[in-house]
């Protein structure tokens, strides 16, 4: 049996119904495993199950919202009884604001450190004792350049996925013992169906002021994909990096080891 395999597992990737999660999830299912997701209301689950379906895909969807630590529980405990024990949990819902700091108002900044940090702890709490029981469990968090990097309007996201980098790194310090590893994936600027208007071509027929930007940060000389995040997920998730712990694999095309070209 390939290293890579998932046949068997229960993975829970949160907010997956579209976008880096579905991707991520529907890799997993290709791999073998069977796909758990949740999202903050009904109709995104709806959609999400429907487009799971038109991929093949029998997936389990549940409303949950990740900053209800009681709702959690309580979500972990129907998986659980529905399911069966998740061995794999991706952090993947997530949250940004792009406001100025001296625009931003306290609440607005705690709401992003909400979804962003405090969930992902919340969600790998709940998840933890039964992987404990098991002898094994994968946390994967999807963290950003941004827990590198700063950059202008999004103060309370970089702090976020800063602390999310740090917290994959004490999860891992904790329970590595247990046989859990806890990883990261900081993806790069994905095309997706949210950053196609940073994508069109304009009026005068150049591209979009930040799409050269990009394209010129990365030495990839692209946008990612989605499909892009498939194979690190998968090896995040599978005994392949069973040795691998606390580590953050950014999958930026580059961007972070590249200081750019001279003007």
């Amino acid at each position: 049996m390939s290293k890579f395999d998932l046949t068997g597992k229960i993975a829970l990737v949160t907010g997956a119904s579209y976008g880096i999660g579905f991707a991520i999830a529907k890799a997993y299912a290709k791999a073998g495993a069977t796909v758990v997701f949740n999202d903050i209301n009904e109709e995104l689950v709806s959609k999400g199950i429907k487009a799971y379906e038109q991929e093949g895909i029998k997936a389990f969807g549940y409303v949950c919202d990740v900053t209800d630590e009681n709702a959690v529980n309580d979500l972990i405990a129907t998986i659980e009884k529905e399911v069966g024990i998740i061995d794999i949990l991706v952090n993947n819902a997530g949250i940004i604001k792009r406001i100025p700091m001296h625009e931003m108002s306290a609440a607005q900044f705690r709401q992003v450190i909400d979804v962003d940090l405090n969930a992902p702890f919340i969600m790998a709490k709940a998840v933890i004792p039964s992987m404990i029981k098991k002898g094994h469990g994968k946390i994967i968090n999807i963290c950003s350049m941004m827990s590198e990097l700063g950059r202008e309007t999004v103060s309370a996201y970089a702090a976020a996925k800063g602390g999310l980098k740090m917290l994959t790194r004490n999860i891992a310090s904790e329970y590595g013992e247990y046989n859990i590893q806890c990883n990261g994936i900081g993806p790069g600027y994905i095309a997706t169906p949210q950053t196609a208007p940073l994508r069109e071509i304009q009026p005068n027929g150049e591209r979009h002021p930040f799409d050269k930007f990009i394209i010129a940060k990365t030495p990839a000389a692209r946008w990612g994909t989605p499909e892009d995040l498939e194979g690190p997920a998968v090896f995040l998730a599978s005994e392949a990096s069973d040795f691998v712990n606390g580590h953050i694999l950014y999958v930026d095309g580059g961007i972070l080891a590249y200081i750019g070209k001279q003007p």
